[in-house]
């Protein structure tokens, strides 16, 4: 468990303590060969506390700066050339807030969602504040830009995030308040539109997760590994 990883330095530097006051102790009442061995391993231990300790401060930085949880599983199936149904399930909270589905038809070759994200700095991460999202639209993608602007677009409205219902409250004030007092909250990095989009494939499955930077998508089966790799490779 994490807080082994403080708990056990603490402890190791105690005791290291607890011998080097006992060694200088032994010194002073004229014990010097047995002060000088007590103080030697006290110190030793203090030594081992110390660099333990700087171990789990990089262990503990490295976990906060890459941490990421998940935001939605999106599946796509073909009803017809380039026009799929994309199924978006958002993961719940609980019983107070279960977990959500939703289908949506999209006209292109790729499936795209977008939030706005709360950026705190790093510092902020690693004393455990977390990228905040909002879910904000799902849309179809065309990989030629010709018809992007002439073909058929779909774009539909999403819900959902850190401050979706069932959220704790203190994380909705948290939202709020970064974003109306942003100038005067040194921890905030930025507020901004975040997206990620991949290909659309006959049963394909993503994962999007939001990281301490933003949102990221990936491919979970082989239909969509496949789609992943072969898809951009050549743009007309």
């Amino acid at each position: 468990m994490v807080w082994w990883w403080w708990i056990a330095p603490t402890v190791v530097g105690l005791i290291g303590t607890g011998l080097l006051i006992s060694g200088l102790l032994s010194v002073f009442k004229g014990r010097v060969f047995s002060g000088l061995l007590a103080g030697a391993g006290g110190a030793g231990l203090m030594a081992v506390g110390a660099i333990a300790a700087l171990l789990a401060l990089d262990v503990q930085t490295y976990g906060r700066l890459t941490y990421e949880r998940p935001v939605a599983t999106v599946q796509t199936r073909q009803l017809g050339p380039q026009y799929f149904e994309a199924t978006v399930m958002q993961p719940g909270m609980g019983e107070s807030a279960p977990g959500v589905s939703n289908l949506f038809p999209l006209h292109g070759d790729e499936w795209r969602i977008e939030a706005q994200v709360l950026k705190w700095k790093p510092w902020a991460n690693v004393l455990g504040l977390d990228t905040q999202y909002r879910l904000d639209r799902l849309s179809g993608r065309y990989q030629s830009v010709e018809q992007e602007i002439h073909a058929t677009r779909s774009v539909h409205p999403l819900a959902g995030g850190d401050a979706g219902p069932g959220w704790l409250p203190w994380r909705i004030s948290a939202w709020d308040t970064a974003r109306k007092y942003r100038k005067y909250v040194d921890a905030v990095d930025t507020l901004y539109g975040g997206g990620a989009y991949m290909p659309m494939a006959d049963g394909a499955q993503y994962e999007v997760w939001i990281t301490q930077s933003g949102l990221v998508a990936r491919p979970v089966n082989d239909a969509a590994r496949n789609a992943s790799a072969g898809g951009w490779t050549e743009v007309e």
